[in-house]
């Protein structure tokens, strides 16, 4: 059995089907990492939500997490969150798929933060 990790991950979408369908190709190759979502607003429409994101911070089992996001507002969102919530969160300017996903698979194979950040710096969206 693979240790659990303490580092998690948070992904955030304008669209609920969105954020759901990432969560569930990461959760193929990284079973035992705890990745949460946000999708939409709180009426079901297109947008963010500060109050599903900060939920699915704090229903993420770590206390340390790469935050993830499709565009400037669920930034905006997570932001705030970070400033309110006392996890530690690392808001990843990357393409959500492409870097959530290399996220996952290195802390699924046990990779240390530092390595991982390594890792993703090519990804960063300048």
């Amino acid at each position: 059995m693979t240790k659990k990790q303490s580092i998690g991950i948070i992904i955030t979408s304008h669209v609920e089907e969105l954020a759901r369908g990432v969560y569930l190709l990461l959760k193929e190759s990284a079973p035992d990492v705890s990745i949460t979502y946000a999708g939409g607003t709180d009426d079901g429409d297109i947008g963010s939500s500060f109050d599903k994101i900060q939920a699915a911070v704090e229903e993420n089992d770590c206390d340390e997490l790469f935050a993830f996001y499709d565009l400037g507002s669920a930034k905006m969102t997570l932001e705030v969150v970070q400033d309110t919530s006392e996890k530690k969160i690392h808001l990843m300017d990357t393409a959500l798929i492409e870097g959530s996903y290399t996220t996952a698979a290195l802390l699924q194979g046990n990779y240390k933060l530092a390595d991982i950040k390594n890792q993703l710096t090519p990804l960063v969206i300048k």
